[in-house]
């Protein structure tokens, strides 16, 4: 008696935990994710510009990416966006860093605003369907020369 009370315990768990396999959305993101901004941001002499902090993330729905967006904001400079270098979505606290050529830049040294984005972009073959934020942070930063 006591091997069908096993068997069907295991088989209505079995069948509950099927049921929560299947009921979750087909691209559901993981929710484990995080990023900090660094309170020192830098210019090159040549008007490059390194900006930095930390983030955490689970890895991306089978059908997206992950990737950093980091924008800097000053009076008189107006507003850059660049992107961070590869990063590692393994739920490890990791730095990242986004560096842009002075070329066509505007930031000086002085106080600035970073907003670090952490997004899943989805693709639909090559292409990126949709750019989804899933974590955000904004601090007033000090740019220094360097």
């Amino acid at each position: 008696m006591l091997i069908p009370a096993r068997r069907m315990a295991l088989t209505a768990f079995s069948a509950l935990a099927a049921t929560t396999l299947f009921t979750a959305p087909a691209g559901a993101t993981v929710f484990n994710q995080g990023i900090s901004v660094h309170r020192d941001a830098y210019v090159a002499k040549d008007g490059a510009v390194t900006l930095s902090g930390m983030y955490h993330c689970e890895q991306a729905s089978p059908m997206g990416a992950m990737q950093i967006k980091a924008t800097v904001e000053q009076e008189g400079g107006g507003r850059l966006s660049i992107g961070a270098e590869q990063i590692v979505c393994d739920g490890q606290e990791r730095r990242w860093v986004a560096d842009a050529p002075g070329a066509f830049v505007n930031v000086h040294p002085g106080s600035a605003v970073v907003t670090a984005e952490l997004q899943e972009v989805r693709l639909s073959g090559l292409m990126p369907r949709s750019v989804t934020t899933v974590a955000q942070d904004s601090q007033h930063v000090e740019v220094h020369g360097h």
